[in-house]
């Protein structure tokens, strides 16, 4: 729907700015936080002088590359707010990650950050084809979490009505899909895809809902994806990028005229993509993984900070700013399967390549004596032949082509319509390693 594409007048200047433009804009805003970080948190001072770098360095975008790079190791190291850059006082709002793998990290924001993210996710939400007047169904969970109140507070700086829905409750969920009618949905798109099950089940067509676009983030998804939500519920699903550390949703947005890879709103974030084995920093164009450094951050400034995801800048269209592709996994969930590296994502192109299958999987690591072994279990899709005979053609259909694609060989397992858990909070789960823990 290209039609709700914003016009050149509905854009912000910097969003047409030349490139000359830009760069000295990021410029003077790096030299600010690189000096800011290193004048106002003991730990970057320690580091940079560890390094043997000081701020009055910072000539020229490119001498970035002589500083230490900023890892969640820090953030959970300096916890809970050794890394604040302003008096406790001066933060107004305190999110957390989960710590699910460890101590949480903690993020706080002052009154000025809490203006940017909101005039950040309300610029996403208008490249995304949003607009003063729609009606905004947040599904993103609230609380430490960014995403909910991210999402929320941006829908309601652009003038949307906000539908403060959260996570959970399915049937809950689409009752107002239904009652409230909004036109905008935001959510990860696995519980997207969740919601579209369920209505079908219950014999409703989402194509017929309200929605016309939905927002999607907190966790990578493919292009297959992608297709399957457009065209199962008749909306624009557009990629909205963002991680805690670095702000929250609203770090780059996917423009709903080109849907080329998400726009990096790059005069409050400088990206790098580097070598994840050497650091070494990589032209524009290759593939590696993603770092940022935060331009206008007062209360958490972060310097060069290693996101893990693996991705690669690309060239700006609709906007002055450069792109970034889909995110084809994270440095740190790279499976290793009896000497090859795997992602999941690519086990999940292949699954959205065969119509029979639905985008719903969970891949299995167990021993298997000495050597990895891998088990894919997928399911059917809804509408297709349930027998014994096609489950088995497709398994050893989509087997082959692990094999001949990746390069590993994995048992699959086709299972029937919804047999596997689906999200109803925060991101889905992929990966269940069963592997024996090595001390």
């Amino acid at each position: 729907m290209t039609a709700r594409a914003p016009t050149p007048a509905d854009l912000e200047p910097i969003e047409k700015a030349s490139v000359d433009e830009l760069r000295a804009l990021q410029l003077e805003r790096l030299r600010w936080s690189v000096r800011h970080a290193y004048d106002n948190v003991p730990h970057y001072r320690k580091k940079f002088e560890a390094k043997g770098v000081h701020p009055d360095e910072l000539r020229t975008l490119a001498d970035l590359a002589k500083f230490p790079f900023t890892a969640k190791q820090d953030l959970r190291e300096n916890y809970p707010f050794g890394l604040f850059a302003v008096p406790r006082e001066k933060v107004v709002r305190i999110h957390a990650s989960s710590g699910t793998t460890g101590k949480p990290t903690v993020v706080g924001y002052t009154r000025r950050d809490i203006d940017n993210w909101a005039d950040l996710v309300a610029r996403s939400i208008r490249a995304s084809g949003g607009r003063a007047g729609d009606i905004v169904h947040v599904a993103y969970g609230y609380g430490l979490f960014t995403g909910g109140l991210g999402a929320h507070y941006g829908a309601e700086r652009l003038g949307c009505t906000v539908i403060p829905m959260s996570g959970g409750q399915t049937e809950k969920q689409i009752q107002l899909i239904q009652d409230f009618r909004p036109d905008i949905i935001m959510v990860t798109p696995t519980y997207m895809l969740t919601l579209i099950d369920e209505m079908e089940r219950v014999g409703i067509d989402p194509k017929a809902t309200s929605l016309s676009i939905g927002i999607f983030g907190a966790e990578p998804w493919s292009e297959g994806i992608r297709e399957a939500i457009e065209k199962r519920a008749g909306i624009d699903a557009v990629d909205i990028y963002g991680l805690s550390e670095v702000m929250g949703p609203g770090v780059a947005n996917e423009c709903i005229e080109t849907k080329d890879g998400p726009v990096i709103w790059e005069d409050h974030f400088y990206p790098e993509i580097i070598d994840p084995s050497t650091g070494e920093v990589l032209p524009d164009g290759s593939p590696g993984e993603l770092v940022f450094t935060t331009l206008t951050k007062e209360a958490l400034p972060v310097i060069r900070y290693r996101t893990r995801d693996l991705t690669r800048l690309l060239p700006p269209t609709a906007r002055s700013m450069r792109r970034m592709d889909k995110i084809t996994g994270r440095s740190d969930d790279m499976m290793i399967i009896r000497g090859v590296n795997v992602f999941p994502s690519q086990i999940e192109e292949l699954i959205c390549a065969l119509p029979q299958l639905a985008p719903q999987y969970l891949l299995v690591l167990e021993k298997d004596g000495h050597l990895d072994a891998l088990t894919v279990r997928v399911e059917l899709e809804a509408t297709a032949d349930r027998a014994d005979s096609n489950r088995q053609r497709l398994a050893g259909e989509l087997q082959h082509r692990i094999k001949n694609l990746i390069g590993v060989t994995a048992r699959v397992e086709v299972t029937q319509p919804f047999a596997i858990e689906r999200v109803t909070v925060g991101k889905a789960k992929r990966v269940l390693d069963n592997r024996p823990k090595i001390a």
